[in-house]
């Protein structure tokens, strides 16, 4: 994988440069005709200030091919590099029927949510922030997921900052994201990164090794899964990312990625070391001038339970409503 300091290079990103430079610019694709971009607001607009050229695409790809030493043709249609904080898609012209095109994810050592912005965009209340705060605080195992590209790492970045500093994290993922030891300098911290010798089953095994008190799994998938229960179970806390599209899933989901050992006893274990779940979620919406804006926020917060031999799942938040708040009124 690409990992050269190539993001200050104007030369290799030539006409995209502006937006690698921009901290607020999130995703830039090229679809093969036209340059789309997304900012940190989640707003998704074209680039028309921008010209994307064939010469230039295919000089592009040539320097990323170049770079990470693999060919990039029929026979290779995908070509993925990697730097610290960039994460880069080119799929050639023989597969794509507009024309060689490209994606370029940018995940910064930063964390890009407030709690005043959070609150002033309609991300969540005040009840909603402060929930959530004291579930890192009293050492919940939290569960955040949602859609691809919704942010959940993002949100998961925002509540990590709530982790006492000597308090040791180890970060696990395929794709740098979390940046923690950048995010916070002085915090104990271990990042692991998997590569083609350590998966995520033997990263979260070897973890446990390492005298932590929190285990940041950037996104659970498979049947690495399992271990990650088993792990809670020992007592260190836990902070992952899962896809789905509502939090009473989550456990349901778990058990399918476990394949042929998610039976009833690891069903009771999810209730019992699984304590949190956070659903964001994304909407479009048409505002007073009739344009087209993207709405992001929390949806949904549940709490798991199993008590007296029975599993339950506590709604907190409902269609961004706290309802505890709701049940005080």
């Amino acid at each position: 994988m690409l990992n050269l300091q190539i993001v200050e290079n104007k030369d290799f990103f030539g006409p995209l440069f502006p937006y690698i430079e921009d901290p607020m610019i999130t995703d830039i694709d090229y679809n093969g005709a036209t340059l789309w971009v997304t900012n940190a607001e989640n707003e998704r607009y074209e680039a028309t200030d921008c010209k994307i050229s064939t010469a230039f695409v295919e000089e592009f790809s040539n320097r990323v091919a170049n770079v990470v030493s693999k060919p990039f043709h029929k026979q290779n249609p995908v070509l993925e590099a990697e730097t610290e904080t960039l994460r880069i898609t080119i799929i050639h012209e023989s597969i794509a029927m507009l024309g060689r095109g490209f994606s370029i994810r940018k995940s910064l050592p930063m964390v890009r949510l407030t709690k005043e912005e959070m609150i002033r965009s309609g991300y969540a209340t005040d009840a909603i922030i402060g929930f959530l705060k004291a579930c890192i605080e009293n050492q919940r195992n939290i569960v955040f997921c949602g859609e691809p590209g919704v942010g959940k790492t993002e949100c998961a970045k925002y509540f990590s900052q709530f982790i006492p500093e000597n308090n040791r994290v180890i970060t696990i993922e395929d794709t740098p994201e979390w940046h923690y030891s950048k995010i916070h300098p002085k915090a104990d911290c271990i990042e692991m990164r998997l590569n083609s010798n350590m998966d995520y089953t033997l990263a979260i095994k070897t973890s446990l090794r390492l005298n932590p008190k929190w285990m940041m799994v950037s996104e659970v998938r498979s049947k690495e899964v399992q271990f990650l229960i088993e792990s809670l179970s020992t007592g260190v806390r836990g902070i992952t990312t899962l896809h789905t599209d509502d939090v009473k899933k989550i456990p349901d989901r778990m058990l399918n990625m476990m394949g042929d050992v998610g039976n009833t006893r690891m069903e009771n274990d999810i209730y019992n070391f699984i304590d949190v779940g956070v659903l964001i979620r994304r909407k479009a919406f048409r505002n007073s001038l009739g344009e087209v804006q993207v709405r992001r926020y929390i949806d949904q917060v549940c709490v798991f339970e199993r008590e007296h031999g029975d599993n339950h799942i506590e709604m907190i938040v409902e269609d961004g409503k706290f309802l505890w708040e709701e049940q005080c009124a």
